[in-house]
């Protein structure tokens, strides 16, 4: 189920932030030369469905990406306009980084550049934790809304 939150308002994105950077995590926009290292690493701790996502988020300029850094190594990431505008996904933090607040700072960055990039509201495509996102931002769910913009998608045969 998609679920939609008021970009307008949002939680303030600082403490976030310095939360992070308190425990030696660096939240940032990634930039283009890092486009391979980010979508290995989510190939690897994800999905190659999750890839094509994040390497079309690589192809906006500036990059609708965000990336958790700790000790120069990707821990976490979180795209927004990646597959439809307006949309914020795919976002994984590494299993054994998970419950220190990364995912609710990167999802955070990515709502708050939604909002500078003039949009009102944001959805979220196929939330999975849904209590996490109406927790951590206000998220409600849109009823009807499955498979929505994946209706028809190709998938891997198993």
């Amino acid at each position: 189920m998609d679920m939609l939150v008021k970009l307008y308002a949002l939680p303030d994105l600082a403490p976030a932030v310095a939360r992070q950077q308190a425990a030696g995590i660096t939240i940032r926009r990634a930039i283009p030369p890092e486009r391979h290292l980010v979508a290995d690493w989510v190939g690897q701790a994800f999905s190659r469905a999750w890839v094509s996502e994040t390497e079309m988020a690589f192809s906006h300029h500036p990059v609708s990406c965000f990336i958790a850094v700790e000790d120069e190594a990707v821990i976490g990431f979180g795209c927004y306009n990646a597959t439809y505008k307006g949309f914020f996904g795919p976002t994984g933090v590494a299993e054994d980084k998970r419950g220190h607040g990364t995912g609710a700072a990167l999802l955070l960055a990515c709502l708050h550049a939604l909002y500078a990039e003039g949009f009102g509201y944001a959805i979220i495509g196929a939330a999975g934790p849904q209590d996490f996102y109406s927790r951590t931002v206000g998220a409600v769910p849109i009823e009807d809304s499955w498979p929505g913009i994946y209706r028809g998608m190709l998938r891997e045969k198993k």
